[in-house]
């Protein structure tokens, strides 16, 4: 069912333009978009395309003359990327609410469903789990023994939520997240060849452990995952190993990130895809970690910071730093780096600090 520009500025907090009754049906970039859908275009570079598309009313830029533009109506809006976050959830398809286990599903007798729970096809809830009221729960999802699930929480098909996991309320856990396997923690008998270097930063040579078999140190710490967290398809988050492997209220993980056992992440972090996390690394709130960034275990990082994107964090990071590059370091310095080498490449090009010649007993 469509909305009217009138209902969408009304959802957005503004007034609408032109005929609030125009109806539509979905969004659209401007150039292929249909007279049922809304263009959006929040900024000038746009305006090619709504000449180019056949929408009859747009989402625009603030200064935007949609009359001129040849538009029926239009919702100008400020702040752009929030505007269009309230605008893609409003228009977004309803997701199944309707309560009940699906005759496929295994849920143990021990477990505690909450009112209007609903658990999809092939799904396995284990004994002593609770699952507070209101959270939808996929297909293909296994949920262990003990685990807790807030109220209003949404688990895509494929989940896996190991014993010891926590989850506050209305958590979002997309397609294939792993949450509480076991961490990547071993030993050995002897000390083995990464300890060493370690200790001694290379500077005395590896020898081989008399016995170098791997012994297992077991996660027995769990998971706990604060309320309103989002984590992404196909991410991992292992289980500590005494103590829970912590993600703060609002941090939103997208997919294929890694976050190590004994990890503690603040509140209202952003990891992007492809981040790896270390075991026992300290992330404060705040912290926005671009794609393919690494962090080293046992670091900390501060509030506020900004890592760049395939950067590497190897040592620990004080608050509000813009960190960038491998290693990483503030960006100032990294300009700084980067300026005095482009200077002394153009020296060697023009002549001005010429590379010595080969003598004749080189």
């Amino acid at each position: 069912m469509g909305l009217t520009i009138g209902q969408i500025a009304t959802a957005l907090g503004v007034a609408p333009l032109g005929d609030a009754s125009v109806v539509v049906n979905g969004i659209a970039e401007p150039a292929g978009a249909g007279p049922d859908d809304l263009a959006i275009a929040l900024s000038p570079k746009f305006a090619v395309g709504l000449a180019q598309g056949r929408a009859r009313a747009a989402l625009i830029w603030d200064g935007a003359d949609w009359q001129k533009m040849g538009l029926k109506a239009a919702i100008v809006v400020t702040r752009s990327r929030l505007a269009l976050a309230h605008l893609t959830q409003l228009m977004d398809l309803p997701q199944d609410t309707s309560a009940g286990v699906h005759p496929s599903a295994f849920v143990d007798p021990g477990a505690m469903l909450g009112a209007d729970v609903s658990v999809g096809p092939f799904s396995v809830i284990g004994a002593g789990a609770q699952i507070d009221a209101g959270t939808r729960i996929g297909a293909h999802v296994t949920i262990g023994a003990g685990v807790i699930v807030g109220a209003g929480g949404l688990i895509h098909d494929g989940v896996r939520l190991r014993p010891r996991v926590k989850i506050g309320a209305r958590v979002i856990l997309q397609p294939n997240a792993v949450i509480g396997a076991d961490g990547f923690s071993f030993t050995t008998r002897d000390t083995a060849p990464e300890e060493t270097i370690r200790k001694t930063l290379g500077k005395v040579p590896l020898t081989p452990p008399i016995d170098a078999t791997r012994h297992r140190i077991h996660s027995l710490g769990g998971v706990s995952i604060g309320d309103d967290v989002e984590v992404g398809a196909n991410s991992t988050i292992d289980a500590g190993t005494i103590r829970p492997t912590q993600i703060g209220d609002r941090t939103k993980i997208d997919n294929l990130v890694q976050v190590g056992h004994n990890v503690v992440i603040g509140a209202d972090c952003l990891l992007c895809g492809h981040v790896g996390i270390a075991g026992s690394a300290l992330i404060g709130d705040r912290v926005v970690l671009a794609g393919k960034v690494g962090v080293g275990d046992n670091l900390k990082i501060g509030n506020d910071v900004v890592v760049t994107a395939a950067s590497v964090v190897l040592s620990d990071v004080a608050s509000g730093q813009v960190m960038v590059g491998t290693p990483a370091q503030p960006m100032q310095d990294w300009l700084a780096t980067r300026r005095a080498l482009r200077q002394a490449t153009r020296g060697n090009r023009i002549g001005q600090n010429p590379v010595p010649k080969p003598g004749p007993t080189d």
